[in-house]
């Protein structure tokens, strides 16, 4: 699934010999410098990514600034069902990102939630 979050900013960290490289959600900017914060879940509070001796660098997320009912639309894959086989999804959701994309958003049978980008079609209400 493509990456999302509140601030369209990601920290990228390379790792280190005791942790792997990773990609962090940019939580908040500190005010005074400017710097990106990121949450430490080990301290359980906002650091700036600065304090990490593997931030490497930063880039930008799609920013969702809306969510709207999936309206009947339905994701169509050509080979991706059982054995292969055609495959097809109601779109739950459109995320609307800041810069204007629209991304649906499938649920399948059991329930899981995956992003539709890979989908070959997608299948307005009505159509078959």
């Amino acid at each position: 699934m493509r990456y999302f979050n509140g601030t369209g900013w990601l920290a990228i960290f390379t790792g280190t010999e005791t942790m792997i490289g990773r990609t962090v959600h940019v939580d908040a900017w500190d005010e005074a410098t400017g710097t990106a914060l990121v949450v430490d879940p080990k301290r359980g509070t906002r650091r700036p990514v600065t304090d990490y001796p593997d931030f490497s660098h930063l880039e930008q997320a799609d920013q969702v600034v809306a969510a709207i009912p999936g309206g009947g639309w339905r994701a169509y894959w050509k080979d991706e069902g059982p054995e292969n086989g055609p495959l097809t999804e109601q779109v739950l959701a459109w995320l609307l990102t800041a810069k204007g994309r629209a991304t649906p958003i499938t649920v399948d049978a059991h329930g899981h939630v995956d992003d539709a980008e890979s989908a070959d079609r997608l299948i307005p209400p009505g159509d078959e």
